[in-house]
């Protein structure tokens, strides 16, 4: 592991050979549960261990939070911004290990392990500006000498529970967001990915110790959800749990927190597509076409599955890709190195999945053009590596319908925008969508309300590398939440509306007349 300075990093950031998965901020909890160990997709090593939280623990946790809130909401939110602005700088300090070990745990290549901690810093600084603009409105009274206006409040604990594509930059998304809102954090990572929950903690204790801050304010959980799962969604200690995941699991979210009537922030699966008309610069399409179908192996949730292309440029479109896809091909290995443009998948469940799902492509009529074969041998020995795919199919197929969570692009022939745009919108979920276009008319098309249901449409540029600034998330089945940029603020934070009566009369609203 040396060669690529995995155990310095490892060391740097406080990873043991057996950690806990429990912490209040600077308190290490002596947790209950399970051992586990967590493997690289790398080389299929074990990089340290995690003794899990279990639902002891949670409570531990929680009730530390809960005292902590009451501290934090009395903070004002440009002092908590200055908080969260030392978090970015040590974040800084920490992005190169940090990258090393998203890379090493989660299997995407090292530039994009530094890409997602630089997502870490940016939403940090974008949150210290925000903890100066929590604005509220005011607004006129019908009522004489009356003044009301409304005002926007911490709401509590709030639950974070991440996926393993992403695994500390969601965290952040969240996290940033809702400490400059006077809110307090719970952190449940995936269990594919506890390790870098533990390193994001360990960096963030720094910061808390400087500033002599109490427990409880950032908190993370790291247990499996037989132990730490609906019990925590039914937690009404929780006003609000933001969860990044699959679509099944984002309705079992859904439906747990709204029985209790408590809130929800969900990013759930992508169908994401690219609609290439004859007016496309395919010089420009291609590299965003590639980057989003094979980068993070196909593993994130924009990443791009389907492509809908107008029938005068298929061939074109589609011998283009094959080529590129030779050139990526030399280039599958290990993440962290240099050479390396696309990593392993997480774990050998995934390479399966997708196994199955090209499988279920043929099975429909579907016909696999490039790629899918599972690679072994020298430096695959961890069984999480394959040649990214790319298969002919119908809009109309079940398997298309569904989201293959891996390296799968499908291929679609379309008549015209219209077209295009129909197939575009037929699917479940509705994340990410682009089109590649110089005409004006296509393009404003696309964008307006006739064109994508997408949360995200994107002109000349591919579905996956979104910014912070800009609010995240997508509709129908991808769960309708915004996370980051934007106003997605206001989702950390409840909403109240006052009235000031400064006159010596009792008028009533709507000239109800009440004598008494």
């Amino acid at each position: 592991m040396d060669k690529y300075n995995i155990e310095e990093a490892l060391q740097v950031l406080g990873i043991n050979s057996v950690n806990s998965g429990a912490t209040t901020g600077t308190i290490w909890l002596n947790t209950k549960g399970d051992i586990t160990e967590s493997l690289s997709p790398a080389d299929g090593k074990i990089i340290a261990k995690i003794e899990q939280a279990n639902f002891n623990d949670y409570n531990e946790v929680m009730n530390v939070a809960v005292k902590a809130f009451k501290f934090w909401r009395t903070i004002p939110a440009p002092k908590r911004g200055e908080i969260v602005r030392q978090m970015g700088e040590e974040l800084r300090v920490y992005k190169e290990p940090l990258g090393v070990l998203v890379s090493y745990e989660m299997g995407k290549i090292y530039q994009e392990g530094l890409g997602e901690v630089q997502e870490m810093i940016d939403i940090c600084d974008f949150a210290v500006g925000q903890s100066r603009m929590l604005y509220g409105m005011t607004t006129h009274s019908e009522r004489p000498e009356h003044r009301m206006f409304e005002q926007w409040h911490p709401l509590g604990v709030v639950g974070v529970i991440s996926a393993f594509n992403f695994p500390v930059a969601v965290w952040a998304w969240n996290a940033m967001l809702a400490l400059i809102a006077g809110d307090v954090v719970l952190w449940k990572p995936s269990s594919k990915v506890m390790l870098c929950a533990i390193a994001v903690h360990n960096i963030m204790a720094k910061v808390l110790k400087r500033n002599n801050l109490p427990e409880g304010i950032i908190n993370l959980i790291a247990g499996s959800s037989k132990h730490i799962g609906d019990n925590m969604l039914e937690d009404k200690r929780l006003p609000l749990i933001s969860a990044t995941g699959s679509t099944p699991m984002g309705k079992r979210v859904g439906r747990i927190v709204g029985e209790r009537l408590g809130n929800t922030i969900l990013e759930l699966g992508g169908n994401n597509a690219i609609i290439l008309t004859d007016n496309s610069d395919l010089d420009l399409a291609i590299p965003g076409i590639v980057f989003g179908s094979v980068g993070t192996a196909g593993q994130r949730c924009t990443s791009t599955r389907r492509l809908l292309i107008f029938e005068s440029v298929y061939n074109d479109v589609k011998n283009r890709l094959i080529s590129a896809y030779k050139q990526v091909q030399n280039k599958i290995g290990h993440p962290l190195s240099s050479d390396t443009l696309v990593g392993p998948l997480i774990d050998k469940g995934a390479v399966e999945t997708v196994q199955k799902s090209i499988e279920r492509v043929k099975k429909e009529g579907g016909e696999i053009i490039y790629g899918g074969d599972v690679l072994d041998g020298k430096e695959y020995e961890s069984g999480c590596y394959m040649i990214p795919a790319i298969a002919e199919v119908n809009n109309s197929f079940e398997i298309v319908q569904e989201e293959t969570f891996g390296p799968l692009l499908y291929l679609i022939k379309v008549k015209d925008i219209d077209h295009a745009i129909e197939l575009h919108n037929d699917v479940p979920q509705g994340l990410s969508s682009a089109i590649f276009s110089t005409n004006i008319k296509e393009t404003e098309r696309f964008l307006s309300c006739a064109g994508s249901d997408c949360g995200i449409a994107n002109v000349n540029i591919g579905t996956s590398g979104a910014e912070i600034g800009g609010a995240f998330g997508g509709e129908k089945d991808t769960g309708g939440g915004r996370e980051s940029g934007s106003d997605a603020w206001k989702a950390y934070m409840r909403r109240q509306t006052n009235t000031i009566n400064y006159s010596d009369e009792l008028p009533l609203a709507q000239g109800i007349e009440f004598d008494i």
